[in-house]
């Protein structure tokens, strides 16, 4: 253990230096008080615009910190070859992939907290300003902490995201690693199309293979409750525990096939 938290932790030291991170989490706050000035255009809808842009901003920013650190955690240690150094030294190829992961989702952690405390902040000037007539109108509190939920859901798919990340680095370069992941995270929002192929596409062979696609394939769109949230509309907790189960069950099958195949790689 202390291995993979000394990797990880070299990781999020790496990371938070990269200029790529400091640059997304400027446009993300950027964003999100940008989403603050929008809503004032709005009359009476200003508050679930900058519920709806904060929580879009903090998921699409931390999308890409994810995908361009995470496809080069791996595939970056082998072009620089410095992979060689670190597998002679006694650390395990598992430990390695572990420890790049833990890294990253640290990482991606610290972010989220940010971007949430200036969201959290952009809401609270938000109640504090208006009067009460105006908020009275409101579905639901500025500051309503049921917002976190969706916190929640967004915070592991980008754990799922980084995982299937990781996952293709430790195989392919950085460029098809991108082109995969950001494929994997498009069609895992609309998995929901796959099973219902075949009502589409009149063909048995192509309604059993988007079932199969639609039962293997992450679906992301079951973290997918920003709607529901801004609109105060309920969220069980079942539902967030199985939408949380879900996604750490598919990150541990990543994290086994990705430390799999990386420690059967021949770097010679």
């Amino acid at each position: 253990m202390s291995t993979i938290r000394h990797i990880a932790l070299n990781v999020y030291r790496e990371s938070v230096r990269d200029r790529v991170l400091y640059n997304l989490v400027f446009f993300a706050l950027l964003i999100i008080g940008a989403s603050y000035l929008i809503g004032q255009l709005t009359a009476g809808q200003d508050v679930k615009i900058i519920k709806d842009l904060g929580l879009s901003a903090v998921a699409m920013f931390c999308l890409f910190i994810a995908v361009f650190i995470g496809i080069g955690l791996v595939s970056k240690e082998v072009e620089r070859r410095s992979i060689y150094a670190l597998i002679a030294k006694p650390v395990r190829r598992e430990e390695l992939v572990l420890g790049k992961y833990a890294g990253l989702v640290l990482t991606l952690a610290v972010n989220v907290a940010v971007m949430i405390a200036v969201w959290y902040l952009v809401l609270g000037y938000m109640s504090w300003s208006e009067s009460e007539a105006v908020k009275s109108a409101w579905e639901a509190p500025a500051t309503d902490p049921y917002l976190l939920q969706a916190v929640l859901l967004i915070f592991v798919e980008l754990m799922l995201v980084t995982a299937i990340a990781l996952f293709f680095s430790t195989f392919s370069g950085p460029i098809v690693s991108a082109a995969m992941t950001f494929g994997l995270y498009v069609v895992g929002h609309f998995s929901a199309d796959l099973k219902n192929l075949g009502a589409i596409v009149q063909s048995q062979g192509a309604a059993y293979l988007g079932k199969v696609l639609y039962y293997v394939l992450p679906n992301l769109a079951t973290f997918d409750i920003k709607a529901d949230v801004v609109h105060a509309h309920p969220v069980s907790a079942g539902y967030l525990l199985m939408s949380t189960g879900y996604g750490l069950t598919y990150i541990g099958a990543l994290l086994v096939g990705g430390m799999f195949i990386f420690s059967r790689r021949d770097f010679k």
